[in-house]
């Protein structure tokens, strides 16, 4: 069969590949055409656009590059209609996919949904447009399987695949070898993956370094990235290691860490951590503040229905404050953290995730 994949971001992409090599054990014949990266490109077939001419982030800049977004949906679009596949998988990405979502589905092709768009995160109303437009939805949070009921829509829940790549990671070479680092506790700083991250909140996450002389400091650090981007971290004397988050994260007593992903990573890694999150737009800010129809940021939060973990978000970031909540990590709140990953790890606990999706996917095609 034929498939045609979108992914918009590098955590996407790697799911992305992962399924794709899920998909080649049940289809001995699938072809790939994709807009994705590298770790696609990896597995085989062709890319057609890397995510990387697509990372727009926040209100301000989606605007600013609102006819570059536009003409890439139309290239899009054209590309389906002249490729045929026989089902298009989206991935994530919300503001691009749902719209190609609708054009597939008018077109009369197969669409499947895997990682839902954080819909019951704010605009909860979307759902009736996924319903209308996607065949199949494979969901990789629990509480989504509950959210999308109540639009009477019957999605898969398929588990995490950060589950999966945790469980299944194996240590490499020790990074305080590798790196030659003091023989300290580290603190693992992860300042997040994009640029405008790192612009709003890395010169923060590194002010604190010199208020725990009994640990050290360890970035975790991109490689895609411009490296200049993480030239703060010499004033500070703070080392960098880069691609080596999962190396970092399994040696690590704490973290401090940007919201996303990797907070939810951290603690399968039993890390007791501080999410942080600042985005430099205030406009960017106000407009999410009245949208989002959550309690937390962070993932594991969100999981667990309670602040298991501290969240400190746009004006609450500060410096003191940072120091202060991760004082209590390290200290009075690090057992009852510990114990909230474990109803976490249960909650979560699954086979392999694209094996079971591409199952599913096979299944339903047939």
């Amino acid at each position: 069969m034929k498939y045609y994949l979108i992914a918009g971001e590098k955590s996407g992409e790697q799911h992305a590949a992962a399924l794709m090599q899920a998909l080649q054990k049940q289809d001995s014949q699938a072809q790939f055409r994709f807009w994705g990266g590298e770790a696609m490109q990896n597995v085989g077939g062709e890319m057609v656009r890397h995510y990387k001419d697509m990372a727009f982030m926040g209100f301000g800049e989606v605007v600013r590059n609102l006819g570059k977004i536009l003409g890439f949906l139309k290239e899009c679009k054209q590309d389906i209609v002249k490729y045929q596949p026989d089902v298009v998988i989206l991935i994530d990405y919300a503001g691009f996919n749902m719209r190609i979502a609708k054009f597939a589905k008018k077109q009369g092709l197969k669409v499947f949904y895997y990682i839902s768009p954080k819909i019951w995160a704010w605009n909860q109303d979307r759902a009736k447009t996924i319903k209308k437009n996607v065949d199949k939805m494979f969901v990789i949070m629990p509480f989504e399987k509950d959210f999308y009921q109540k639009y009477d829509y019957e999605v898969d829940f398929v588990g995490n695949p950060v589950y999966t790549a945790v469980k299944s990671f194996q240590a490499g070479e020790d990074i305080r070898k590798k790196y030659l680092l003091p023989d300290k506790p580290i603190i693992a700083i992860l300042p997040g993956s994009r640029k405008q991250e790192l612009a709003a909140c890395f010169e923060t996450l590194l002010s604190v370094t010199h208020f725990f002389p009994d640990y050290q400091f360890v970035v975790g650090g991109v490689s895609e990235l411009p490296r200049e981007l993480y030239a703060k971290a010499e004033n500070h004397e703070v080392r960098i290691v880069f691609d080596e988050t999962y190396n970092l994260l399994s040696i690590a007593k704490a973290a401090v860490l940007v919201s996303g992903t990797v907070s939810l990573e951290a603690a399968l890694f039993k890390v007791p951590q501080v999410v942080c999150y600042r985005t430099k737009s205030l406009l960017t800010y106000t407009l999410g503040k009245m949208l989002i129809k959550v309690k937390y940021a962070s993932l594991v939060n969100l999981i667990l229905d309670k602040p298991a973990i501290p969240e400190l978000i746009q004006n609450q970031f500060t410096s003191a404050n940072l120091v202060h909540t991760l004082q209590e990590v390290l200290t009075d709140r690090r057992l009852q953290i510990v114990s909230d990953y474990r109803t976490l790890d249960e909650k979560l606990r699954t086979q392999d995730v694209a094996a079971t999706t591409a199952q599913l996917m096979w299944k339903y095609l047939q």
